[in-house]
């Protein structure tokens, strides 16, 4: 599977931006979906995930009630949509994925994800 990560850029605090992965494959088969990032001099953390049809969501504390994720199963996209962003938010955001439904206790390990987008770059600036 192929994943292109997209929609990057520089924003002010506060701002949105909304990134997406495009699949090479039906999003449909892909049973767990997410999005990490990872900060300069920081390592790579999760931010959200799907599960599923996207029935089942997960967020890091640090974005949760900001940031949305979604797929779009006949577009082979997953999204995600970033609201009032802040300057910590900052870092290169990459997509993964997986053709397993990975457990709710392991969905933030990147270690569990088979397939990595190239990443995209959000600039938070304050």
């Amino acid at each position: 599977v192929q994943l292109q990560a997209s929609g990057g850029g520089t924003v002010q605090a506060g701002g949105s931006l909304r990134l997406s992965c495009a699949a090479s494959e039906p999003v449909f088969n892909l049973k767990t979906v997410g999005w990490f990032r990872q900060a300069p001099g920081n390592a790579r953390e999760f931010v959200a995930a799907s599960r599923w049809s996207g029935s089942s969501t997960h967020y890091a504390d640090s974005v949760k009630g900001r940031f949305t994720i979604s797929r779009d199963n006949t577009a082979n996209t997953v999204t995600l949509q970033m609201n009032s962003l802040k300057p910590e938010d900052t870092a290169v955001y990459y997509c993964a994925a997986s053709r397993s439904r990975i457990i709710q206790s392991a969905v933030g390990l990147s270690t569990m994800y088979n397939f990595w987008g190239q990443g995209t770059l959000v600039t938070v600036s304050s």
